[in-house]
């Protein structure tokens, strides 16, 4: 039975990701339909992740506040003018812009504004643009799991504080491990493919006069980018010096009033009325930015597959940990594996740390394991489906950034593959010191 009801599980989140997009969620719930009513899988509210999904809410609405305002296009520029001025290092560049747009924003897809000038910056100093746009994408994806506000940081926080390990543990594990492991994911990708100027198809691209240069618009930064800009970091600054603040390991406010999760709420919330009041935006455009949108639909991906894995994980959580449990304690990178190729299906880090940690960590992995493996979640290079790596190969004229007739054959793969593997390796080393 338990074999059937794994299959079950498997089929809805196939589906979901035949589907794409928001259908991993809706294919959930359709998947805990199945469980419960027709194999008699008893389920519960208490399933879903309500405070990850609620805190989704509050950063992007705040998020999508600030790019209503113009902050979005002020850090863009931003990043645009560090990349022009040093185009000879752009493969090393790129990712360090990316990673920081994604650790200060908690979404990966800042680095969309952010490509078009890669691509461009490598195309006119000849290097390939597939070098910096593989890294560049990668970074985005990693750098989630060190932002102080992204949905599978708070949520994985909030289940290692039982266990001892608290928000600023982790973070101080996971920021320091992931930005190393991008900077050699970036040596890896400085040496991947030939040299621009020897590739066939840029050259029969150039020949047809299919390759531009310059091509990137001059942005109008409105007038109120800044403040809101300053708004938001602002907030960012006081949710991480209050979580200090309330840590145990610091201990400055004993019995907060107010709980890390809740302050993340309140606080990204009166950051967008801030930003709203301050820089007197149209209230009502703030449903309907990019950002916005994709973090509504992050919520009804993480409601659909954490109640799913929940239901079928807490029904059969004695037999998981039997079987899985002494096979992790022998070979605990095996974790890492385990949400590697999750993370590949479920196509969000938030989704794959809801649906998996909790599990993990019942059946009794250590939490240096669980810290350490955290970065694997972030394996949404490997099918060349995610809109980043998509976006990244339509802006790369000169064909270098191409998908190859096997799928997985994509200049993503190799850099993705040694960043993940070199953060989960540091990741024990750093986390050995500062987990007991």
């Amino acid at each position: 039975m338990v074999a059937i009801e794994l299959a079950v599980v498997l089929l809805f989140i196939y589906l979901g990701a035949r589907i794409g997009g928001i259908g991993i969620g809706l294919a959930g719930g359709a998947g805990v339909i199945a469980l419960s009513l027709i194999l008699g899988v008893p389920t519960s509210q208490s399933y879903i992740p309500v405070d990850v999904i609620l805190i989704i809410m509050s950063v992007i609405t705040a998020i999508a506040a600030m790019q209503v305002a113009g902050g979005m296009d002020w850090l863009v520029q931003i990043a645009e003018n560090f990349l022009r001025k040093h185009p000879e290092r752009i493969t090393f560049y790129a990712p360090i812009v990316t990673f920081l747009m994604t650790l200060l924003a908690g979404t990966g897809h800042t680095a969309f504004s952010t490509l078009p000038v890669i691509a461009e910056v490598a195309k006119g100093q000849g290097v390939r643009p597939s070098r910096p746009l593989s890294i560049a994408v990668v970074a985005s994806q990693i750098a989630i799991t060190a932002s102080p506000i992204s949905a599978a940081v708070v949520a994985f926080a909030a289940m290692l504080a039982p266990m001892g390990v608290d928000y600023l543990t982790l973070l101080a594990v996971c920021i320091p491990t992931t930005f190393i492991a991008c900077m050699v994911g970036a040596f890896v990708a400085n040496f991947m493919g030939s040299e621009l100027k020897d590739d066939p198809v840029y050259q029969e691209r150039l020949a047809q006069g299919l390759i531009k240069l310059n091509t990137t618009q001059k942005r109008d930064i409105l007038p109120t980018a800044k403040t809101a800009t300053y708004i938001f970091l602002a907030a960012i600054l006081f949710v991480v010096c209050y979580a200090a603040a309330i840590s145990g390991s610091v201990g400055l406010i004993e019995n907060p009033a107010l709980g890390r999760n809740e302050a993340i709420m309140t606080i990204m919330l009166a950051a967008a009325g801030a930003i709203t009041l301050f820089t007197n935006i149209d209230a009502s455009k703030i449903p309907a930015a990019a950002t916005f949108r994709s973090g509504m639909t992050a919520c009804v991906c993480v409601l659909g597959v954490a109640w799913l894995g929940s239901t079928f994980v807490n029904a059969h959580v004695d037999e998981i940990k039997d079987f899985a449990g002494a096979l992790l304690q022998d070979y605990p990178w095996m974790l890492a594996l385990v949400l590697f190729f999750a993370s590949m299906l479920l196509y969000s880090q938030g989704a794959t740390t809801v649906a998996l940690m909790p599990a993990a960590l019942a059946i009794g992995v250590a939490p240096l394991t669980a810290v350490a493996s955290f970065a694997a979640v972030s394996a949404l290079f490997v099918l060349p489906t995610y809109p980043t790596l998509l976006a990244a190969v339509e802006m790369d004229d000169t064909g270098s950034t191409r998908i190859g007739q096997y799928v997985f054959n994509h200049p993503f793969f190799i850099p993705g593959v040694a960043t993940i593997s070199t953060a989960v390796t540091l990741g024990f080393a750093f986390g050995g010191l500062l987990i007991g």
